[in-house]
C-alpha cells in the first residue's frame, strides 16, 4: 500500500495517495510513516491545519519525530501569520490579542536569536545613469515597492 501511495503521489495523484496512506494507517495502526506522508502532502498543498492534525498522529507514535514537529511548528506559524494579517487588515489587532501576539513574537525572536522576525524589505536600487552619447529608452513602470502594512508582524517589532 505504501509503495502504491508513493507511486500515486509521485505521479501527481495526491488525493489517491492520501487515500492509500489512510488505508495503510488502518491496517498498520502503529506505523507512523503513512501519517507522516499525509502530513507532508497536506503541508506542501498549503493545507496547514490538516498538516498539523496528521503530524500529531505521527507524534502519538513517535514523540521525537523531528519532521513531524517541524511540520507542526511551521504550519502553526503560517496559520498564525495569515490570521494576524487578517486581523491587521480588519484593524482588530488590539487588547489582549495584541499583547499576546507581542509576547509570542518576542519568544520567537529569542528562540531564533533574531532581533526581528521578518527582515525589512530590501531597498530598491536606483537604475544606473544612462551611458554618454546614447539616449536610454525608459522602460514602462516603476519598481513595485513592498507595502509595509501587508506585514502582520510590523506591529509586533
Amino acid at each position: 500500500m505504501l509503495a502504491q501511495a508513493g507511486t500515486a503521489s509521485s505521479t501527481g495523484q495526491k488525493e489517491q495517495a492520501v487515500k492509500l496512506w489512510k488505508q495503510a494507517a488502518e491496517v498498520y495502526p502503529a506505523d507512523k510513516s503513512p501519517w507522516l506522508s499525509i502530513a507532508q502532502t497536506r503541508y506542501e498543498a498549503g493545507q496547514y491545519g490538516d498538516a498539523i492534525i496528521n503530524a500529531q498522529e505521527v507524534l502519538v507514535r513517535d514523540p521525537n519525530d523531528t519532521l513531524a514537529n517541524s511540520i507542526i511548528a511551521i504550519s502553526g506559524l503560517r496559520l498564525s501569520t495569515r490570521s494576524l494579517a487578517d486581523l491587521s487588515r480588519q484593524n482588530n489587532l488590539s487588547g489582549s490579542i495584541r499583547t499576546e501576539s507581542q509576547d509570542l513574537a518576542k519568544l520567537l525572536r529569542e528562540s531564533l536569536g533574531e532581533t526581528v522576525l521578518v527582515p525589512p524589505a530590501a531597498t530598491v536600487q536606483p537604475p544606473p545613469p544612462p551611458a554618454r552619447g546614447k539616449v536610454a529608452a525608459k522602460k514602462g513602470g516603476k519598481a513595485k515597492q513592498e507595502d509595509s502594512s501587508a506585514n502582520p508582524f510590523d506591529a509586533l517589532k
